[in-house]
C-alpha cells in the first residue's frame, strides 16, 4: 500500500508543498493528492491589481503539476476528521472522502470583518478572485468623481489603495486606518508613502476606527460618516473555520498549532503551512500571514514529512524573514528591510527600483508555482522499511 499524502489548498503554500514532496519522495512508495476548489493557481498578491482592472495569467494546476506525481483534486473541503484520518469534499460528482496517512493542512484564510456591521452585505474585499472580480466589476460601473473608500492601514490596504487611485485617477479614493499610516515602517519608507498618497492624491482617515459600513459609506467610532459609493474592507485575514471544527489543536485565531517543523502538537500525522498555521519561526516569534511565510513553511514541512517517511535527519526551522514589500502603483514601490523577527530596519528601498525588485520576487514566487519541481535535486528517496534506506535515482 503505498503512503497517501493529502494537501488541503493550492494557494503558494499548498502548492509548493505538494510539488516539493513530489520531488522527495518516489512514486512508488506515496500518492500525492492535491486538493483545491478553483482549477487554476491564484497569486494572491497581486489581488489589488486584479481588482484594478488588469489581467492576470492564468495557470491551470493541472498544468502545473502535469509530467509530476502528483494528483490534482478540483473539490471543497467540507470537513476534516483527525481521528478517522479522512477529509469530507464536494465536487463535480457530489460529496466524496480522502482518506490520508499524512495530511497538510493549507487552506488560507479570507477577508476577517471583525464582526463590524455592515460589512459582509455592503463592503467589498480582495482576499480571494472572486472577490476581486466583485470588486473590478464595481469600479468599472462608476464614472468620474465616483468616491472609494479603503479601510485599513496594512500592506493590503496600501496596495488597494494606491493601484485604484493609479489605475481610476478620475476616482475620489480615500484610506482609514486604525492607527498612522505606514507607521510600523521605517521613517524613510514612511516618508516615502505619504509623498505616494499626495502624489496620487489619496485622502487620509488616520487614527480612526470604523465602527459600521452603509451601502453610501462607513461610519466611525465617534459617529463621523464618510462617504464612499464603493468601501473595500482590507482589515486583516481570518482563517478558514474548518480546522477549529475539528479535535485538532488550535489557537484562538483558528490556526492549527505545530512544532518547529510545521507538524501539528495534537496530532502528530497532519502539518500546517502558511496562513492556517500558528508556526513558529526561526527566533521563536510566530510567523506573520503572509506569502513571505506560506512558502518556506511549505518547504520546511515537505522536507520534514520526508526525512520522517526515509529516516533522514529532521530539517532544521530557519524561516526568518528579509523585507517587507508593498507596491505603490506599478512603478513606485517600498522594500523595507527587516530583521529575522520582522522588526523593520533604518534602511528601505523606494521608487522605480524598489518596484522593479518586488516585481521579481512576485514573479519569482508564481514561477516556483508553475515549476514546482524544477528547484530541487533530481533524487528522491524511499520510504524506509526494515532494511537499510534505499535510495532511488
Amino acid at each position: 500500500m503505498k503512503h497517501q499524502i493529502v494537501v488541503l489548498g493550492a494557494g503558494y503554500a499548498g502548492a509548493n508543498a505538494a510539488g516539493r514532496l513530489a520531488k522527495r519522495l518516489h512514486p512508488a512508495d506515496t500518492e500525492i493528492t492535491l486538493v483545491n476548489a478553483d482549477p487554476e493557481f491564484v497569486e494572491r498578491v497581486r489581488m489589488h491589481q486584479l481588482a484594478a482592472g488588469q489581467d492576470l495569467k492564468p495557470r491551470a494546476l493541472t498544468d502545473v503539476f502535469a509530467g509530476t506525481s502528483v494528483q490534482v483534486r478540483l473539490a471543497r473541503v467540507t470537513a476534516v476528521d483527525a481521528e478517522r484520518k479522512t477529509v469530507h469534499v464536494v465536487d463535480a460528482d457530489g460529496p466524496g472522502e480522502l482518506a490520508y496517512d499524512t495530511l497538510v493542512y493549507a487552506l488560507g484564510s479570507a477577508a476577517a470583518d471583525h464582526g463590524v456591521p455592515g460589512v459582509a452585505e455592503h463592503a467589498h474585499d480582495i482576499a480571494g478572485k472572486q472577490s476581486a472580480l466583485r470588486l473590478r466589476a464595481r469600479l468599472a460601473e462608476l464614472g468620474a468623481g465616483g468616491t472609494v473608500l479603503v479601510v485599513g492601514g496594512g500592506l493590503t490596504s496600501i496596495e488597494a489603495a494606491t493601484e485604484i487611485a493609479e489605475a481610476r485617477p478620475d476616482l475620489e479614493v480615500s484610506l482609514a486606518a486604525r492607527g498612522g499610516l505606514g507607521d510600523w515602517l521605517s521613517e524613510k519608507a514612511q516618508n516615502h508613502l505619504r509623498k505616494a498618497f499626495d502624489r496620487l492624491g489619496i485622502t487620509l482617515h488616520e487614527h480612526t476606527d470604523i465602527a459600521g459600513v452603509e451601502p453610501t459609506g462607513a461610519v466611525t467610532a465617534d459617529g463621523r460618516a464618510i462617504p464612499a459609493q464603493v468601501t473595500v474592507w482590507t482589515a486583516g485575514f481570518a482563517v478558514h473555520p474548518i480546522a477549529a471544527a475539528t479535535t485538532l489543536q488550535v489557537s484562538a485565531t483558528g490556526q492549527i498549532v505545530v512544532d518547529d517543523t510545521m507538524r501539528s502538537v495534537s496530532h502528530p500525522d497532519v502539518y500546517a503551512v502558511g496562513d492556517a498555521a500558528l508556526a513558529p519561526g526561526a527566533s521563536g516569534t510566530p510567523l506573520r500571514m503572509s506569502c513571505a511565510s506560506g512558502v518556506p513553511s511549505a518547504h520546511l514541512a515537505a522536507d520534514a514529512i520526508a526525512a520522517r517517511l526515509t529516516g533522514r535527519p529532521i530539517p532544521q526551522n530557519k524561516i526568518g524573514y528579509l523585507g517587507q514589500c508593498v507596491s505603490l502603483g506599478r512603478r513606485d514601490a517600498i522594500v523595507q528591510w527587516v530583521t529575522p523577527d520582522d522588526q523593520p530596519k533604518p534602511s528601505a528601498t523606494t521608487g522605480k527600483l524598489a518596484a522593479r525588485l518586488k516585481e521579481v520576487i512576485c514573479k519569482t514566487a508564481a514561477w516556483s508555482i508553475s515549476h514546482p519541481t524544477s528547484m530541487l535535486p533530481t533524487r528522491r528517496h524511499t520510504i524506509k522499511a526494515e532494511e537499510p534506506l534505499e535510495i532511488t535515482v
